[in-house]
């Protein structure tokens, strides 16, 4: 039996009249008194005296998980070297859908003909809407009428209202295949036939389905997914963020005539209950999601698309530690179905796969209709004449009036929230830190606050620098979109101006609200972060401009340069997307850096052979593995102490390096010193056995935390 906790398979007794099989569903007392969730892993080894288990409580009425699950979940702990249990939570995450759905009650206009002899206006207005026999919930009376819930249940104590029993929701129209689709361009029809044949060949397949911003990439793999329905079976559609559900959705409900199934964080839990539910049974056909979808136990998975496949924030970051997109093509292998990855910048990893034949490479190398892609160009900052506290060049300046002459739309691109990245005291240097992290306070001027961005927390800015305690002296450095818009408003009066980033919009709502008065054309100019930068369309936007090209292409991380180009040439793809050209400026002071002569070139390809060849010779990923090893704790010394002798109890083995410990670049976070240890190995060498060999005998002191990430993305 395994329990979604960090423990090993625990053994349990079958009570009489009880029939198990691997894989069912059940409920087993864990500890003293509590009882917890487990999933039946396969018979026990008949070691232990029956007498001593403990007996499994309850068997859970839903069908046991797949085989082909099970498989994905003990390959996926292996993999990050994870306990099962804990792999097995990602899937239990929702233990209400395992009770049988209840009945919804409602209530409607009483049978019983009461006519109390005074009513008060409000019980009028719920009478009146009563008075067609539907049956209604609370919420519905209160919102067409106005009234508080209390009048609607006095109601129901005085009899004018009777209480009704619904049916359970089902799961809601589902999406059409045979829908009326769009006429497809020859590349999109020849990546579509391909993808097509894959899904009905029910076979294990993986492909890159690589096209140019603004190619038309989502309809040609709606194909693939319509293939999938007219075969009976399920599809699964990963995108990175909920800020790309909200254009997706309408764009799949006008392709299939209804919305897909959505899977995410912002969902009710009684959303989740229904659709983890539904999956399970087959009764939904097509789920979109972000990457904990990966995990639903569907019934007849037939393909997986992971689209902008390349996006870091497919990658799980606390708890199991996995990367979506890898386990994405881990789950297809093992439902022996076809995976399909979307991308106009693949990561590096995927376009060598791709480019060496592992998977097909399926390309569209021009825009959809009439559109073609922005020119682009960069600027010199260190050939333009600004005053000090300006950001905006005189050329990009100049830029943004003409585009706003024409009536046409700008998006300027900082990815960087608040105010400013940095806070000091100009008498003395003093810079104003977290004081739970090793990082600086932002600057959020509309909230008038200083914001830790790792940590959340928040002070005001001080009246004096608690180190030489000058009044008054302390100045913001450096731009964040809130000082973008501020010069903004004065280089461009008149313009409507809005800002797009995460402290703008908390969530799917505000962010379709921005897009539709972006889309209405109710912004002229539109100052983002990268939630802006990829996945929406925007057709009289001609012109974005990049404040900092230089921002996030060096430092320790060494995906750096394939992010920021990734990043640059995604935002770069937001201009000109109809028939209106588009242009692409970028402010930079260091115009012959590589990945911004790529940006300016439109030479992707050219840029990735160069950094393939620069990953292969330092003997990088993905031509070499690495782990990483973060170890935590209140002590610095003691967390210091304690990685040193984790490293000295490495062992030796051909084609490791173990390098460290050495400080973390966030070397404090909530109070937390963090120590790391990187692992590099050949590509021939089993990791995953020399960790496990290595860190399942040195014991840590009280109080230190140890965090693996095999294959890491993030070096902070």
């Amino acid at each position: 039996m395994v329990v979604p906790r960090p423990l090993k398979p625990l053994d349990y007794r079958v009570p009489e009249g009880m029939t198990l099989q691997r894989g069912d569903i059940v409920e087993v007392p864990l500890g003293k008194s509590g009882t917890c969730l487990g999933v039946v892993w396969g018979a026990g080894e008949g070691v232990l005296d029956q007498a001593r288990l403990k007996s499994v409580a309850h068997h859970f009425d839903v069908p046991p998980l797949k085989e082909e699950l099970l498989r994905v979940i003990a390959w996926v702990a292996n993999y990050v070297i994870a306990p099962v249990g804990s792999v097995i939570d990602l899937v239990l995450r929702v233990p209400d859908a395992l009770e049988s759905e209840k009945p919804r009650i409602a209530f409607r206009r009483s049978t019983l003909n009461v006519h109390p002899a005074r009513l008060t206006e409000a019980r009028k207005r719920v009478l009146a809407v009563a008075d067609d026999g539907m049956a209604r919930r609370v919420s519905e009376f209160v919102e067409a009428t106005g009234v508080t819930s209390q009048v609607v249940r006095s109601m129901v104590k005085t009899g004018l209202l009777e209480e009704v029993l619904l049916p359970p929701l089902g799961p809601g129209p589902q999406p059409d295949p045979a829908f009326v689709g769009p006429v497809l361009s020859d590349a999109q029809s020849r990546a579509a036939v391909h993808m097509v044949k894959a899904v009905q060949a029910h076979t294990f397949s993986a492909a890159l389905l690589d096209g140019v911003t603004g190619s038309g990439k989502t309809e040609t793999y709606f194909e693939a997914v319509a293939a999938a329905m007219q075969a009976g079976r399920q599809a699964l559609i990963l995108l990175p963020e909920i800020a790309l559900t909200v254009q997706f959705l309408e764009r799949f409900a006008k392709r299939f005539g209804a919305r897909p199934a959505e899977w995410h964080s912002d969902l009710t839990q009684a959303q989740r209950r229904r659709n983890w539910r539904h999956v399970m049974n087959g009764e939904i056909r097509v789920v979109v999601g972000a990457r904990s979808a990966l995990f639903l136990p569907f019934k007849e998975l037939g393909l997986i698309v992971v689209d902008e496949e390349h996006d870091s924030a497919f990658k799980q970051e606390d708890g199991v530690i996995y990367h979506a997109r890898d386990m994405a093509v881990v789950r297809a292998r093992m439902e022996n179905c076809p995976v399909v990855l979307a991308s106009a910048t693949p990561s590096l990893e995927t376009w060598i796969n791709a480019e060496s034949g592992r998977y097909a490479h399926l390309k569209l190398p021009e825009r959809h209709g009439k559109a073609t892609l922005p020119t682009a160009s960069l600027i010199d900052l260190k050939r333009e004449e600004m005053a000090a506290g300006e950001f905006l060049s005189p050329t990009l300046t100049q830029a943004v009036r003409d585009v706003l002459a024409q009536k046409e739309q700008v998006m300027l691109f900082l990815n960087r929230r608040g105010f400013a990245p940095l806070t000091l005291c100009k008498a003395c240097g003093h810079k104003i830190t977290c004081r739970s992290c090793s990082a600086w306070m932002v600057e959020h001027r509309y909230r008038k606050k200083l914001v830790c961005h790792h940590c959340g927390n928040e002070r005001n800015i001080p009246a004096e620098c608690p180190e030489c305690k000058a009044t008054k002296s302390f100045i913001a450095c450096g731009p964040g979109v809130e000082r973008v818009e501020e010069e903004a408003k004065i280089k461009f009066p008149g313009a409507r101006i809005a800002i797009a980033s995460s402290d703008t919009m908390g969530g799917p709502r505000q962010i379709q609200a921005a897009i539709e008065s972006v889309a209405d054309h109710a912004v002229d100019i539109l100052i983002g972060t990268q939630i802006m930068a990829k996945g929406h369309n925007f057709p009289m936007l001609t012109l974005v401009g990049v404040v900092d090209g230089d921002m996030g292409l060096e430092g320790a991380d060494i995906r750096a340069r394939e992010r920021t180009f990734q990043l640059l040439h995604q935002v770069a793809g937001r201009a000109g997307r109809a028939d209106r050209p588009g242009r692409v400026l970028v402010q930079t002071t260091d115009p012959q850096h590589p990945v911004l002569k790529a940006i300016a070139s439109g030479d992707r390809d050219a840029f990735y052979r160069a950094e393939a060849g620069k990953r292969e010779a330092g003997g990088l990923p993905p031509f070499a593995r690495l782990a990483a090893i973060v170890l935590s704790g209140w002590k610095e010394q003691q967390v210091r102490e304690a990685g040193e002798a984790l490293v000295a109890a490495a062992p030796v083995a051909h084609g490791v390096q173990v390098w460290g410990p050495a400080p973390a670049p966030l070397a404090m976070i909530r109070g937390q010193s963090r120590m790391r240890i990187a692992v590099h190995a050949e590509r021939s060498v089993n990791m995953q056995a020399y960790l496990k060999a290595w860190l399942g005998t040195p014991k840590l002191p009280a109080g230190i935390g140890l965090t693996l990430d095999v294959d890491p993305q993030s070096f902070l």
